[in-house]
């Protein structure tokens, strides 16, 4: 009998060793980025954390002892409210970051668009016109007989 009949299999070759290849590259990565940011929830809580301590940590003598300790208190409530929200809806938080992070990306499509039809220049416009219109071309009527005034203004779509 060979050696590899003798062997009893205990499972999937394959997915052991890519268990094993993933857990050594999450290793490494931990040791040279440090640990990985938790989630939205758990970001927020360290936020809530840090600033109640830095704020509780301000001992500033234009403040009298009962600001600072209504400022304590504002802290403890805010906690409060923040703390049964993240621990009902955690995920909430991750959709949320999400959904900022894809307004954001939309926000800097569309002003990167604009922004390369504000700085092109006269030639470049020049160049980018053609000289006779295709049927099918999208451009808007209204512009006909347009062009850059004497201040230099030109009209913005804003469709």
């Amino acid at each position: 009998m060979s050696e590899a009949t003798d062997r009893p299999v205990d499972g999937d070759a394959w997915a052991d060793a890519c268990a094993e290849d993933l857990a050594a590259e999450k290793a490494r990565r931990r040791a040279e980025y440090g640990p990985q940011p938790g989630s939205a929830a758990e970001e927020l809580r360290k936020l809530v954390d840090a600033v109640a301590d830095k704020v509780s940590s301000l001992q500033s003598p234009l403040l009298g002892v009962a600001a600072q300790g209504a400022v304590q208190q504002a802290i403890r409530q805010a906690k409060s409210a923040v703390e049964p929200v993240i621990e009902r809806n955690p995920q909430v938080f991750d959709h949320l970051a999400a959904a900022g992070s894809e307004l954001l990306a939309a926000y800097r499509s569309a002003v990167e668009g604009q922004e390369s039809r504000w700085t092109r220049t006269a030639a470049d416009r020049a160049e980018a016109v053609p000289t006779e219109k295709a049927a099918d071309d999208p451009s808007d009527p209204r512009d006909e007989g347009r062009g850059e005034g004497p201040s230099g203004t030109e009209r913005i779509d804003l469709d």
